[in-house]
């Protein structure tokens, strides 16, 4: 009954964590009862006991005096506690301390400098090409010890092809941008409404590289300050390229060598490598509309070979169905509405 009533609140719009708060169970144990089927009434064992040695009234209002007085309001209560036993004064244990200020909902941070916080990156999905395309610079290693050349490489979310790539000497925003521009030019794209999503670095949140994204309406997305896997993509395909047999065992010898090196690259990975989350299809065959005719003939191909020995297929032939829909920091299942 409770798990129907959560569910067509949230149904109805209402956030799920506003729901299961007002039933007074947390979401990890509203899906804990539907991974176990419990479809009845109230799981829970009812209120328990209150201890005989709870604080009474008036000693939690002394408590909370204490701690919310000017002397004690910005600081913790472990150290709370051996302050006031310097000055010969027990009023609680730690744990009572913040046991009674979590009943106040008083369990804020308590000194002037606040944690820093960051919401997980918005969820966005690509149906086909040149909706999503996340970037991110990796470094390669140089001629000399410490010196670095610097690979700006953008990617197609949805067909998972390198639709941009340069090499430089340094980071930057306005090469950046630079690029992006040049890339929108080459594919003769108008990347009004595009998801461009990045991580956190100085040249992704560049005042030009903002004011560029900015002037032609695409949309900024990005990661979580020190979160790999919120670009999860572009993390992937920098791990493909240097595990790659030809990739320099120490360095590269100048920065036009690195260049045709990543155009290379960039070529036998867009053309000739077979990409296993987009059912073995070239990035290219994907972005250009020809993974459906691929994966067709391949159905047909295992079809016949079903027929032609069926004592050897115990199931059904492989899946050669595209893929369809590409998420881009998939929200939790508990975050998602109920349709």
């Amino acid at each position: 009954m409770i798990l129907n009533m959560v569910n067509e609140a949230v149904h109805a719009g209402a956030r799920l964590k506003t729901a299961s708060e007002t039933v007074g169970l947390s979401i990890r144990t509203l899906e804990r009862w539907d991974r176990q089927g419990i479809e009845g009434d109230d799981n829970r064992n009812g209120l328990r006991k209150e201890p005989a040695n709870k604080l009474t009234q008036a000693e939690q209002n002394k408590v909370l005096n204490i701690v919310n007085s000017q002397k004690y309001r910005d600081v913790s209560p472990k150290q709370i506690v051996p302050r006031l036993a310097d000055e010969g004064v027990y009023v609680a244990s730690e744990s009572s301390i913040y046991r009674l200020l979590r009943s106040q909902g008083q369990m804020t941070h308590r000194e002037r400098s606040r944690p820093a916080t960051s919401r997980r990156p918005r969820e966005h999905t690509a149906v086909g090409p040149d909706q999503v395309w996340a970037w991110d610079i990796t470094y390669l290693p140089g001629p000399i010890r410490g010196m670095f050349f610097y690979l700006y490489l953008i990617l197609d979310v949805w067909s998972r092809k390198i639709v941009g790539a340069s090499v430089h000497a340094e980071e930057s925003s306005e090469l950046a941008s630079r690029l992006f521009v040049q890339t929108c030019n080459r594919m003769d794209l108008n990347p009004n409404g595009l998801v461009f999503h990045a991580d956190n670095g100085a040249p992704m949140k560049g005042s030009t590289m903002l004011a560029t994204l900015q002037w032609l309406g695409v949309i900024p997305s990005f990661s979580r300050p020190h979160v790999s896997n919120d670009n999860a993509f572009a993390e992937a395909i920098f791990r493909t390229l240097k595990y790659r047999p030809e990739y320099p065992y120490k360095a590269f010898a100048s920065i036009e060598e690195t260049q045709r090196w990543v155009e290379c690259f960039v070529n036998w990975y867009n053309t000739e490598h077979r990409h296993s989350a987009i059912r073995y299809v070239t990035p290219d065959e994907r972005h250009y509309g020809k993974e459906k005719a691929i994966l067709d003939q391949r159905r047909q191909v295992y079809e016949r070979a079903r027929c032609s020995n069926p004592e050897r297929w115990s199931g059904n032939i492989r899946n050669w169905e595209p893929v369809g829909a590409v998420r881009l920091n998939p929200e939790r299942r508990s975050e998602r509405p109920n349709k």
